[in-house]
């Protein structure tokens, strides 16, 4: 077998996968219908990209579908953009100006109908020939780069954005599924790059051996990535909770003010009120509980707790809460009288939903697992 024949191989076996996956997406019935909408696109994208890996010679009998398939690229990183909106935010709706994102791979396809789409073949040739070295065409280059690296570093933006979002109003936040979202994007940026060398190799050397291993890198990077979105998915069927795009981190809400002794003591008792509460009250029991339903249950506005929390504090909501809840499982932990509750049994009465959360917070809080520390105390 030859390293084209590999090359086509793993280019079909990624191609049928992220197909497969897209139908799967587009054919489930869940709550998630627009983000798998997105996410179907974004696949279906690439693997009418992917194609290029099964192509020995240029396909001259269907110059048009093949013009068509190299416009496609510039609907890839807006359609990633808008997935990574549409899963960080659970509010994320389609609107009419969105559609702004189609704007590139319009103008480039009213391009290709001057030269390609609408002319004999004879002047499909010259114009494919010759195109590498017009002007527009080094626009429209440059151009779908320029996209492609403000449309991932967005990505990363609101990542993070949501991230920080997350651990400020909400308690039990699947952080490792952001993180894997996160990773998913470094992939996908990877992959690119990959491409990028595949570029400068073309324009140094011209297409020759290197280029063509270098295809075959890219061939096997596209079915790496496929496949590492497959184990993500499978390994989080619910795949992301989304937070409330409203909601922005409390550093871009409150302006930072000059502490004052009567401001200090002000928010010293505010802060013992809020940890007497806690204690007396047990609001984290609640494993739903977000900084809305606390804010509610001690009669302050939500600015004003995520402020005292995260600013005066120096916690997230998330930590704030889960330390309570720590400290609960650990009473239940070394009591003797309740030795025949299971740890998962107390990780759910406390307000954890899910034992790997459990596990890293308990250990981060206390340095032990739980069950070490059952062993120790009792």
């Amino acid at each position: 077998m030859d390293k084209y024949s590999f090359l086509e191989i793993t280019a079909f076996a990624g191609i049928f996968l992220v197909l497969l996956l897209a139908l799967f997406l587009l054919t489930v019935k869940t709550k998630y219908k627009l983000r798998n909408c997105l996410l179907a696109f974004f696949l279906f994208t690439n693997a009418v990209d992917a194609l290029k890996f099964l192509q020995r010679e240029f396909p001259v009998n269907y110059i048009n579908l093949e013009a068509f398939r190299w416009s496609i690229v510039y609907l890839v990183p807006a359609s990633f953009y808008l997935y990574v909106l549409s899963v960080c935010y659970y509010n994320f709706r389609l609107k009419r100006k969105h559609l702004l994102h189609a704007i590139p791979f319009v103008a480039y396809n009213l391009y290709l109908m001057w030269g390609i789409y609408f002319v004999d073949r004879a002047s499909k040739i010259d114009f494919i020939n010759g195109m590498n070295d017009m002007p527009l065409m080094q626009f429209f280059q440059f151009l779908f780069e320029f996209l492609f690296q403000v449309y991932f570093i967005a990505s990363f933006l609101v990542i993070r954005k949501s991230k920080t979002v997350y651990l400020e109003n909400y308690t039990n936040p699947n952080i490792s599924i952001l993180n894997a979202l996160y990773t998913i994007t470094i992939l996908y940026y990877v992959l690119h790059f990959i491409v990028l060398i595949r570029w400068l190799v073309t324009f140094i050397f011209g297409l020759g051996e290197i280029r063509a291993w270098i295809v075959m890198l890219d061939g096997f990077a596209f079915l790496f990535c496929t496949c590492w979105y497959l184990f993500v998915a499978l390994n989080n069927p619910e795949f992301f909770r989304g937070v409330n795009s409203d909601l922005k981190p409390i550093t871009e809400v409150v302006p930072k003010q000059k502490s004052t002794s009567l401001i200090v003591e002000e928010k010293n008792e505010q802060i013992e009120f809020l940890k007497n509460f806690m204690v007396e009250r047990e609001p984290y029991l609640d494993s739903s509980l977000t900084i809305q339903d606390l804010s509610e249950q001690v009669k302050m506005s939500v600015k004003d707790l995520s402020t005292l929390i995260n600013l005066y504090m120096d916690k997230h909501f998330f930590d704030f809460v889960n330390e309570y809840r720590i400290e609960k499982a650990m009473q239940i932990l070394k009591d003797p009288s309740q030795k025949e509750l299971t740890v998962l049994e107390i990780l759910y009465y406390v307000g954890f939903n899910s034992k790997s959360s459990f596990n890293t917070s308990f250990k981060k809080y206390t340095g032990k697992t739980p069950t070490d520390y059952r062993k120790q105390a009792l």
